[in-house]
């Protein structure tokens, strides 16, 4: 909807009438645009036709050159003039904040502004099947499981995860398709709106995979964070559904009352859908699900659940066990969850992102049965905004100590957390070795790399655990080992 101005003249002054047009907006502006889900959604407005610019602090391929080969402007760096002359909505990225010259022009100009959650909401998903799949862990596997699931049987849906999945080979692709599949992240929405990311997506069926405290910047407590998924569930409509962990008593309670059809997905015994006869092996697992066999090329007890509720939900959308299982089959997994990097002398390194301390634990379990009879080594940066905060200095140290060895980095950008708040490093490091594990802090990338090239032996396995780039330390360390 537009905003058109009509004059006209009372007791001799002239005044102007504001009001709305109907025509829809054609012209958007993209402030933070090299985002993946912005970039995508941006390259597929133009697709459509719509009139599209944006802007970036960080202009760079692939991005970069993604947008370009779209027709799409890219301003490199935020400033008021890049906003084009007759733009009518600003979309403005979760990660721009008061300040930035481009949001404050918006306000000072009183144009139209939106997050990037409502922008998707009304030219993407409305009148769609929207699977939103949500959870402290594993969403992201889970939903990058679902949307092949559903590419693989025909159904070719869009979808939006927060990871490259690589039989898809991006983050966000958007489609005429009647299915859209979004991991649902219970971050805020912009800064001009705290809800969940997850509210706006207009679920027909919802997976909670698991929750737990996290995002320790802007929930104050395990319960804020429990209200939010019960506003989830209370946008599921009564023809839709919720896969929720019935293994979890946290999924349960928020589960309690919820107004949508539940069913609960686990390994207990009072589960709807029950997971059996899971096996493990060095390369794959399989499990069964409400009788059904399944096997992927994944190992863990987690990747086994978030594969149950992959399925669970395909069954919803419709796929038959055949189709599901051939999914399941060629599912090759998601960039940077435990993806092997390289090998040298018998060394391999492994990229995973795990930096909760449950994700670490798994993490640590997936590796020990993929390989029973190496040495384990952790590499381990606390980046996030939760894990940086003094709140997980003894479950972290729990963690890492399940590892062979445990190597403890220096925290980024510390002195953003109030000294008070702050994880000691020093300390974790002996806190694991106290818990019977063998940790070490260092605090440089060169110290760690000199400590596992001086240590290292053939047929350890050296897992990088961050949640960011870690200074590029994966390449840096096969090359030191060679």
């Amino acid at each position: 909807m537009g905003i058109s101005a009509i004059p006209g003249w009372q007791g001799g002054i002239r005044w102007l009438v504001w009001i709305p047009s109907m025509s829809a907006p054609q012209r958007f502006h993209f402030i933070g645009i090299c985002g993946t889900a912005m970039g995508a959604v941006a390259a597929a407005m133009k697709r459509r036709g719509f009139a599209v610019s944006g802007s970036d602090a960080n202009v760079y391929p692939p991005m970069a050159d993604f947008l370009r080969d779209c027709g799409i402007a890219i301003a490199e760096g935020y400033g008021e003039e890049n906003i084009p002359a007759g733009t009518e909505v600003v979309v403005i990225g979760n990660a721009i904040s008061r300040g930035n010259p481009e949001a404050e022009a918006a306000l000072d100009r009183r144009l139209l502004y939106q997050s990037l959650p409502e922008v998707m909401k009304e030219f993407f998903l409305r009148g769609k099947r929207n699977f939103v799949v949500s959870g402290t862990h594993g969403k992201t596997t889970t939903a990058a499981m679902l949307a092949w699931l559903l590419r693989q049987a025909g159904r070719d849906p869009g979808f939006l995860i927060g990871g490259v999945p690589k039989n898809l080979g991006c983050g966000a692709d958007f489609r005429d398709s009647p299915f859209t599949v979004l991991e649902g992240d219970e971050y805020d929405t912009a800064f001009f709106d705290k809800r969940s990311k997850f509210l706006h997506y207009l679920p027909e069926c919802v997976v909670v995979n698991n929750i737990e405290f996290d995002h320790a910047d802007i929930y104050g407590s395990l319960d804020e964070i429990k209200l939010t998924f019960r506003r989830l569930l209370n946008i599921v409509p009564r023809m839709g559904m919720a896969f929720i962990n019935g293994d979890d008593p946290n999924c349960l309670e928020v589960a309690i009352g919820a107004p949508c059809p539940v069913t609960t997905v686990g390994f207990g015994e009072k589960c709807d859908l029950r997971i059996g006869h899971a096996s493990y092996g060095t390369e794959r697992s399989s499990f069964s699900l409400d009788g059904v066999p399944y096997s992927l090329r994944m190992t863990g007890t987690f990747n086994v659940s978030n594969a149950a509720m992959a399925a669970a939900t395909a069954t919803f959308a419709g796929l038959t066990p055949f189709e599901i299982r051939a999914g399941l089959e060629t599912f090759d997994g998601v960039a940077r969850r435990q993806e092997l990097r390289g090998e040298v002398n018998g060394i391999k390194v492994i990229d995973d992102f795990a930096h909760h301390p449950t994700a670490i634990r798994l993490a640590v379990q997936s590796l020990r049965q993929r390989y029973p009879e190496s040495r384990l080594w952790i590499l381990f940066e606390a980046r996030s905004n939760t894990t940086r905060r003094a709140r997980f200095q003894n479950e972290l140290a729990a963690a890492l100590a399940e590892a062979d060895v445990a190597i403890v980095a220096a925290i980024p950008d510390l002195h953003k957390i109030p000294a008070n708040d702050r994880l000691d490093p020093t300390q974790l490091a002996a806190d694991i070795s106290r818990l019977g594990g063998s940790g070490f802090y260092q605090p440089d990338l060169e110290a760690i790399i000199s400590q596992v090239k001086q240590q290292a032996s053939s047929g350890d396995v050296i897992a990088v655990l961050s949640n960011g780039g870690f200074g590029g330390i994966h390449e840096k360390l096969l090359v030191a080992l060679a």
